[in-house]
């Protein structure tokens, strides 16, 4: 066992080693399914920019993701299929003039849609794309006004109310929308064919409490605003100024690809032209987030280079890497590197305290985050304790951190309280992940377990005692977390559990004893655990029905940190770990991380090594020393 054990930690030692940049980084994909690639193509061929090259590679990647029955999934198991994005994809293959109608391909992903719904069945976002592009009509009435831009922060409801990322959206969506903005080209295709019943497609369904919250919005505004004013105009100039603030060097819209494609579009809606600078420089900063995976050529959502090497880094040294070593050594030059010194928006909900976090991707220098940082300071811990000089980032980084937390006592990932609980009810899809960004069992457990570990800070604290308070109401009846970063509840009771177990949590209390139980009984027959996406669709844990290296690594590491011996369970878990780890099937590929329920799914390529790692280093340092 203990020879097992060893070989498989230095076999994943080794191939992160090899895999590691010159800069110091890990550049593993941040994979999102083909939706991106569909969008490339279509921005391409509506820009007129011919870059041949680029459009065919991401041709065949979309077709090599295509199922038997002509649709294209979010995940594996995802029924019959994905009826957005099987829209999307049939669109830019169509769009890319390298796929007409007749091909077999675009026939049976036309039958599905016409069988699924049709066209106007599309999620909100797809019809958004779609209307911009020419194939719909905008909507009368889109569920927020573009002068919610103008309301001050004392407003029941203001822009700053929703989540970083839901802004990030949101300000081009209100521009394009105000501006019913539509741009075709000789070479777009008809779609209509694709409709069930023509040009009837479903309006927003605003309740009544929406309809109320949306007419005291105008009532707001009334009182603010000066009555010889264009409203109208100045919401959409601070609509246009808020993007224009907030992009990075890349030129990129916060390193986010919907973000800066909807950007683009909204920028043409005011009169730029197609070579502005900003347009041709956010285009520029698109493409540099092109990777390769399997031998196509995939469009990232962003780029994870941070959090890669952040939790590789630490991970590595959690396995014996020493922080002198030089594979160390670069990953926190590079870390460091990355450290914010620049005011971003959460600075508004949190103004008293110096910029210090880390963010997620490689070009994200405003937007830090909670996990990031946390992640980003356990990399550094061993470095700093041994050289003074990087104190100041440490300290920054762990202030930072301590001021984030919300006044529920839970952490969030960006931004302090904002949880308005009135946005939940917008007719906006996924409104409850897209605009809010609540304290979550995930973010609260691991920043517990890092301040207890990596700090020492007193667990009767009043900040350890508030994170423990909230994650003991947030647990569920049958003993597991939801995780709102990750699928979904292994990965909640996981991250949880670590908190609780540096809090010096007993294997005896109740809390823990239910959540340990609950991972028992989900554990699957041949040792490992399995998770479906579909659990943060249903919000209940739905079950795989098969196990996945990630998911088996993240529940056998929480039943070590409560156990004295090898349990049976936890053998088990050890054993598919070492048994599993040459897979490489669909489980491999299966997303482990989640953006929005039921629409945005995220495989983490590093994420096979990462988490066997850290749970076969656990096993070793606590029952393999002797």
């Amino acid at each position: 066992m203990k020879k097992a054990v060893e070989y498989e930690i230095n076999r994943i030692i080794s191939i992160l080693v090899k895999d590691q940049t010159p800069d110091g980084s890990w550049d593993y994909a941040f994979d999102t399914g083909i939706t991106t690639d569909a969008y490339m193509i279509i921005l391409l061929r509506t820009l007129e920019i011919n870059d041949e090259m680029l459009i065919q590679a991401l041709v065949r990647r979309i077709l090599s993701k295509q199922e038997q029955n002509g649709a294209w999934k979010l995940f594996y198991d995802e029924d019959h299929g994905n009826l957005s994005a099987t829209i999307e994809a049939y669109y830019a293959l169509l769009y890319s003039g390298y796929r007409n109608k007749k091909d077999k391909e675009l026939l049976s992903a036309k039958q599905f849609i016409l069988s699924t719904g049709g066209i106007e069945k599309a999620s909100m976002f797809t019809n958004i794309m779609l209307a911009l592009t020419g194939q719909l009509q905008w909507q009368s009435e889109f569920p927020l006004p573009a002068e919610i831009m103008l309301l001050p922060l004392s407003s029941p409801i203001n822009f700053y109310d929703f989540s970083v990322f839901g802004r990030a959206n949101l300000a081009p969506i209100l521009i394009l929308n105000d501006r019913k903005y539509q741009k075709k080209t000789k070479r777009s295709p008809n779609l209509s064919d694709l409709f069930v019943n023509r040009g009837i497609v479903h309006p927003y369904d605003q309740p009544e409490e929406w309809r109320n919250i949306f007419s005291s919005m105008k009532t707001e505004l009334q009182k603010v605003t000066n009555p010889n004013q264009n409203i109208q105009r100045l919401a959409i100039e601070r609509a246009k100024q808020y993007m224009l603030n907030h992009l990075e060097p890349d030129g990129t819209f916060y390193s986010y690809f919907s973000a800066t494609f909807l950007m683009i579009f909204a920028l043409l809606s005011l009169g730029n032209p197609k070579d502005h600078p900003i347009i041709t420089k956010a285009i520029k900063g698109l493409k540099l987030m092109a990777c390769e995976i399997d031998g196509h050529v995939h469009m990232q959502y962003t780029t994870a280079n941070v959090w890669n090497t952040s939790l590789i880094s630490h991970i590595l040294q959690d396995a014996g890497v020493p922080y002198s070593s030089n594979v160390v050594r670069k990953a926190n030059n590079y870390l460091l590197s990355r450290q914010h010194y620049k005011y971003g928006d959460w600075a508004i909900h949190n103004p008293n305290t110096l910029p210090g976090g880390w963010g997620f991707s490689d070009i994200n220098t405003f937007n830090p985050d909670v996990d990031d940082t946390t992640a980003s300071l356990r990399s550094i811990r061993n470095l700093v304790k041994h050289n003074s000089s990087y104190q100041q980032s440490w300290y920054r980084g762990v202030n930072w951190t301590m001021s984030m937390q919300n006044d529920d006592g839970g952490w969030p990932a960006f931004e302090r309280n904002v949880d308005n609980k009135l946005l939940a009810l917008a007719p906006i899809q996924g409104a409850e992940y897209l605009l809010l960004d609540p304290s979550s069992a995930d973010l609260t457990g691991r920043t517990l377990e890092f301040f207890r570990n990596y700090t020492h800070l007193n667990k009767e604290h009043p900040a350890i005692k508030n994170g423990i308070k909230w994650l003991i109401n947030d647990q569920r009846e049958d003993g597991s977390w939801y995780g709102r970063w990750g699928i979904c509840y292994i990965y909640g009771t996981w991250a949880s559990l670590t908190g609780l177990a540096a809090c010096d949590k007993l294997s005896t209390d109740l809390i823990v004893q239910k959540a340990i139980n609950w991972l028992k009984t989900i554990q699957n027959e041949d040792g490992g655990w399995g998770e479906s996406c579909k659990s943060d669709i249903n919000k209940k844990y739905i079950p795989l029905g098969v196990s996945t290296l990630t998911h088996t690594a993240w529940a056998v590491d929480a039943l070590i940190m409560f156990s004295t011996k090898i349990t049976p369970e936890i053998q088990r878990g050890i054993d598919y770990l070492i048994q599993a780890s040459d897979k490489h099937d669909w489980t491999t590929a299966y997303p482990k991380g989640q953006g929005m329920a039921g629409g945005f799914y995220i495989h983490y390529h590093s994420y096979r090594y990462i988490w066997p790692l850290l749970a076969l280093s656990h096993f070793k340092e606590k029952y393999l020393k002797q």
